[in-house]
């Protein structure tokens, strides 16, 4: 009986141990969009940066991007609409823990970038 508690306690342990590095989700995603103060064609550039606040890597990430439009090129593999008012991040590839991705458009108004989906790597 000993010997079944002992097992019942060390996966207990291990499983709350594990919850806490790979506990990762959207919440750990944070867009951040600020006036650059330039404009571009009769537009305000907005300076974006996408921040990984997990302890994991992060792929496949999406952000809604509804009627995205800029009259300055991005970097297709940094910031994709790819449809469905959904837009790529860093083109799916993963980022790493604590790291950022940051690109620039321009626009009026500026777009709620918000995060719908990301695929933890814990």
């Amino acid at each position: 009986m000993t010997i079944i508690i002992k097992l019942f306690i060390t996966f207990l342990l291990l499983t709350l141990l594990n919850k806490g590095t790979s506990g990762c989700d959207l919440n750990n995603i944070t867009v951040g969009t600020i006036r650059s103060g330039d404009e571009i064609n009769g537009m305000p550039q907005w300076n974006v940066v996408v921040v990984n606040n997990c302890d994991c890597p992060m792929q496949n990430m999406f952000v809604s991007c509804y009627d995205f439009q800029t009259t300055e090129p991005v970097d297709p593999t940094i910031f994709k609409p790819i449809g469905n008012n959904t837009c790529s991040i860093n083109n799916g590839s993963s980022i790493r823990p604590k790291d950022t991705v940051r690109f620039s458009y321009a626009w009026d108004p500026p777009f709620l970038l918000r995060p719908t989906y990301v695929v933890a790597l814990c």
